[in-house]
Order: structure tokens, then C-alpha cells, then sequence
């Protein structure tokens, strides 16, 4: 990318170039004048080409809420830099201002007071209004592209299979995408829909997905489209660890990876066809995009996901022939990213970037889409409503480390399974509860919809246990991205446990305690779990059984969730203590 003017400017006030505001800003106004949808959902046009992107809704069709984390640690290079902010640091880091309603949507801080100032986020028919609006005021030059985990998150999902996303996604006007949980629903299912659904609407790619045998692509790997006379191609880079995160047996012949060289040669590729614009639409999670803009030149933006990071202004990276802008959506449908390019003599001359949050009480619902949602829950709409129980506190997923309603999780299944110890995915993944709210079965199957749920109970050594728990702490604090896969630290139940967060494989966990006493090496423990990526025996779901317990227990009261004692974060702007 070529920046000829106003670069510096932009990374000195990385806040104004991302479209945030400041105290005296929009914000500051929206409040004062009752928030008005104009003020914050009318950006000015800028430049020829305009790229609006979606990331990890995760299937949630309707508005909900979604507390961002108070720990996200970054540890080597990443420490201190975005995405591994949180809290009043990323405010500091774009210049936000405090107990504004962007300090709501960015950050954890006075989430419950706040929620209930500003409403719920996201909703599809919501989305579908803004989109309209920028469509509007950017005519005949907008291109509409999703990084997937679209498919999947809801009940309502996995009941249909994806199909009310598939035709949600059309209905609002999605025009390319990648995957990653899409896959879970199986190679014939992504294909039929591909086939079927997609086709001739919006176009799947993949540049990193091959036959095992024959080593052919399995999808697209871009497609070049012209936009305002402006030749764009967009890369699709799919979850690259699909077969090691999720269940290998349900994309048993396609291989999945990082593959630089692969990516160098489709982007010399689409330049070499005239491509003015090149753009990769990414699921690799912010990390490993960020070092993949470092190694392969010629990518004007990466527009990512996975990692679910919301962050209000691209970081801009040097390759060894340009720049490249990196780009995170956030998920749930909370955000919406607007990037503005000028394109000129062949080239990206300039930019401008908001990354804009769905606050549903500012955007009336577009109409056929809302009634497109109603439609399609109508039939599942008592199973949805069934009153669970009632939480008197927060109940929320996303962070490094437990959450409240995993917490949750992972009491009912030492309850129900009778285990000593319970262990449950760190997805993030999962939508929030205030406190006094009725717990639904929708909000237990938004923390659990996967087409893989069953619970087991297993005799694991005190060695192995511990392999697990060293496993999935190198995926999460590994210092290069390129052996991380994304997600959180596995959520536990029945022990506790240190974490070295910058040692190595093996020296991370540290001091084991189950029921009082160290961890015993060669001692069978009973552990419970769920979402195994092995074939298993057919069992109860993890929703059935977090279900009884729930209604058993009739209130919720999680006084905080289980948190390791931490070393190595003194500092670190990625943990903030709740």
C-alpha cells in the first residue's frame, strides 16, 4: 500500500483516523442530544472504493449483549499492542473518552450500568439499516464481505443447520466470505449450501484449503471483482487450524493451514490480472494476521476475524515493499467495519477507517428483515423461551480465563456428572446476561450450540491433565501467532491452579490443586467435559445438563469467576482485575 499523504497524521491520531471520537466530539454530543442515530451512523464519504465487513456474529440474528474482556494478555512482541488492550489502557491507546457509549461498546468497564444506559447491540435487522444507509450515501462502490463463524452460535442455527444464516446473509447482502465453525456442520453441508444457497449470491473463499489426496483447491481462492471502475480482489484465508480446533472427522479430506508462499502467489496472481485493490478476507484471528502482513507483500488491507477482537483503528504494518492495514471486526454483530479507500493511478493513495458499533436503539429495524427473523424463529419460539432460571449477577464468556457463565458451565457438570474436576472450551463465543434477567434455554444455547455437544466423564491421570492444560496455554500465549489458534484458556471446575504466562511449553502450569491437595502425577482423577474433538460414544449434550441444573438451582449466584493466580502480567495492559 502507498499512503502518499496524511500517514503520518493518522498514526499520530490513530483515534481521528479511525472515526472515534472524543469528549467534545460525537460522542459527547450524541449524549447530550439523546444520542442521535445521525451523529454516529452517517460517516462522510471519502475516496472511490468502499469495503463494508462482518465478522463472528455467530449466528445471532436478534440484538443481545456482549461485554468485551478484562483480560486479553498479550505476551513477547504482542504485549501492550492492539489486540491486547483492555479497559481504561484501550482507551488511552485511541483516545476514547471515558463513560462514553464508544467506551461502552470498546471496553468491559461499568458494563451492567452502561447496558442498561445505551441497550442491546446488534440484530440483523438492525445491521440491514445501516448497511442500506451506507449503501446509500457510497453509491455503485461498496463491496459487503464476512470473515465467517457466521453459520453457527444460536439454536436456531444448529436446528436449521445454518439455513436461517445462509438466507439471512443473502437478505442483507453479504457478498463474499470465508469460514471456520462453518465447517463444523460437515464438508456436505458447507458444500450443498455452497452449491445450493450461495450460488450466484455470494461467493465462498478459501486460498488455504486443499484435497488431501490430490492437493487441488477446495474452494475459490479469490475472486476479482470491479468496483466503481476499480478492479478489487478479495483472498479468502480460512480458519487455518479447523482440523485441530474442531472435530477432524467432519472434514475428513481437506487440509487446512498457514501457507505464505501459497498467499504471495495468489497475490501476485490478482496483481498481475490488474488487480488495483488487493484485500484479504481473513480467518485467521488478529495475531497471525498481523504477522502474515509482515511477510507477504502486496495486500493493501486484511480484514480478519476469529479472535474476535474489536479494535477502533487498523494497525498498519511494513513488508518489505509497503504497508498493509490490518483490520478486526469484534463479533456478535456488534460492529461494522467501514473502510474508505482512494484508489489512484492503479494504486491505494489514501484511506479512511470506522469501525462503527450496532447499538439497537438508534437504528430502526429495516423491515423485511425483521420480518424475515420472525419468521424464521416462529417455529422454534417456545422451546427458545423456556425459563430456565433467574441470575442475580453478570453473566458473560468472553476473557482469557473463566467467565461467569462458564463458571456456571462447569458447576453444573461437577453437580450432575459428580467429577472431581470439569473442564469446558474457551470459546468466545456467547452472549451476556444482566443482572435480575431470566435465564432462557436461547442464552444457555448461545454459550452451547455446537454440532458436536456431548458430555463425558472420563479417568485422566494427573499427568495428563496436566498435558491438557499446558497444550491449551501454548496455544494461547505461544510469543508467534503462526502456533496459536485463537481461542481462550480452558475454562475449569474442581481445581486451581498457577499460570506463568511468559514461560514455555511445560513450565506454564504451575502448583495443581484438586480438593486441597497437590495434583498427584500417576492418580486417576474423574474429569468432565464436553465438545471433545474425538468421536464419542452418544451421550446426554451439554445443554441438558446445564438445563437441570439450572432448574434446580431456580437463581444463579456466581460471586466471581475462577481466575489462576497469574505471573508475569505485572503491567500489562492486557489484564485489568474485576
Amino acid at each position: 500500500m502507498s499512503l502518499t499523504r496524511r500517514e503520518f497524521l493518522q498514526m499520530l491520531a490513530v483515534g481521528t483516523a479511525a472515526g472515534l471520537v472524543f469528549e467534545d466530539g460525537i460522542a459527547g454530543r450524541a449524549i447530550a442530544a439523546g444520542k442521535k442515530s445521525d451523529d454516529l451512523y452517517n460517516p462522510v464519504p471519502f475516496g472511490n472504493v468502499s469495503l463494508l465487513h462482518l465478522s463472528d456474529c455467530h449466528a445471532q440474528l436478534i440484538p443481545t449483549y456482549f461485554r468485551e474482556p478484562n483480560i486479553n494478555i498479550g505476551v513477547g512482541p504482542a504485549r501492550g499492542k492492539p489486540p491486547h488492550l483492555v479497559g481504561e489502557a484501550l482507551l488511552k491507546y485511541f483516545n476514547i473518552a471515558p463513560n462514553s457509549i464508544e467506551a461502552h461498546a470498546f471496553t468491559y468497564l461499568n458494563f451492567t450500568e452502561a447496558a442498561h444506559q445505551y441497550g442491546k447491540v446488534g440484530g440483523f435487522a438492525h445491521i440491514a439499516t445501516l448497511v442500506k444507509r451506507l449503501r446509500a450515501s457510497r453509491p455503485d462502490r461498496t463491496l459487503f464481505i464476512d470473515s465467517g463463524d457466521t453459520w453457527q452460535g444460536s439454536a436456531t442455527s444448529l436446528w436449521t443447520k445454518g439455513q436461517d444464516m445462509v438466507d439471512a446473509q443473502k437478505l442483507l447482502g453479504i457478498e463474499m466470505m470465508t469460514g471456520h465453525w462453518e465447517f463444523t456442520y460437515g464438508a456436505q453441508r458447507v458444500k450443498e449450501i455452497i452449491e445450493k444457497d450461495l450460488k450466484g449470491h455470494i461467493e465462498f473463499l478459501a486460498q488455504n484449503i486443499n484435497d488431501t489426496t490430490w492437493g487441488d483447491l477446495i474452494f475459490k481462492p479469490y475472486v476479482i471483482r470491479e468496483i466503481n471502475k476499480v478492479p478489487v480482489a478479495v483472498i479468502g484465508e480460512a480458519f487455518p487450524y479447523t482440523p485441530i480446533a474442531n472435530p477432524r472427522y467432519m472434514v475428513p479430506d481437506w487440509t487446512f493451514g498457514i501457507n505464505d508462499e501459497h498467499m504471495q502467489k495468489m497475490v501476485n496472481e490478482t496483481r498481475a490480472k490488474g488487480a488495483q485493490v488487493v484485500v484479504v478476507l481473513s480467518h485467521n484471528g488478529m495475531d497471525v494476521d498481523l504477522k502474515m502482513a509482515s511477510r507477504v507483500t502486496g495486500i493493501d488491507a486484511i480484514l480478519g476475524g476469529h479472535t474476535h477482537d474489536a479494535v477502533p483503528a487498523p494497525s498498519l504494518i511494513a513488508n518489505k515493499s509497503g504497508k498493509t492495514l490490518v483490520i478486526n471486526s469484534g463479533s456478535n454483530g456488534k460492529f461494522l467495519s467501514v473502510l474508505d479507500l482512494e484508489v489512484k493511478n492503479g494504486k491505494v493513495a489514501d484511506y479512511r477507517y470506522k469501525l462503527l458499533p450496532i447499538f439497537a436503539n438508534l437504528l430502526p429495524p429495516d423491515a423485511e428483515m425483521d420480518a424475515y427473523i420472525e419468521k424464521v424463529r416462529a417455529p422454534f419460539r417456545d422451546k427458545l423461551g423456556e425459563k430456565l432460571a433467574v441470575t442475580d449477577g453478570l453473566l458473560y464468556r468472553r476473557g482469557n480465563f473463566n467467565g461467569t457463565f462458564d463458571q456456571v458451565i462447569v458447576e453444573a457438570m461437577l453437580a450432575v456428572q459428580g467429577t472431581d474436576i470439569a473442564f469446558s472450551p474457551g470459546f468466545r463465543w456467547g452472549t451476556t446476561l444482566l443482572p435480575g434477567d431470566t435465564i432462557l434455554m436461547e442464552n444457555l444455547m448461545d454459550q452451547t450450540a455446537i454440532t458436536y455437544p456431548t458430555v463425558t466423564a472420563r479417568d485422566l491421570t494427573g499427568e495428563q491433565i496436566k498435558v491438557i492444560m499446558e497444550d491449551v496455554a501454548d496455544n494461547l500465549y505461544n510469543v508467534d501467532p503462526y502456533y496459536q489458534q485463537g481461542g481462550d484458556m480452558v475454562r475449569v471446575g474442581g481445581l486451581q491452579y498457577t499460570m506463568d504466562v511468559n514461560q514455555k511449553y511445560g513450565r506454564r502450569i504451575q502448583n495443581v490443586v484438586i480438593k486441597g491437595k497437590a495434583l498427584q502425577a500417576h492418580k486417576k482423577y474423574k474429569v468432565a467435559g464436553w465438545a471433545s474433538v474425538q468421536p464419542t460414544e452418544p451421550g446426554k449434550p451439554i445443554w441438558d445438563i446445564v438445563a437441570e441444573y439450572l432448574r434446580d438451582k431456580k437463581t444463579i449466584h456466581i460471586e466471581r469467576p475462577y481466575i489462576p493466580q497469574l505471573k508475569g502480567i505485572t503491567g500489562n495492559p492486557g489484564y485489568a482485575k474485576v
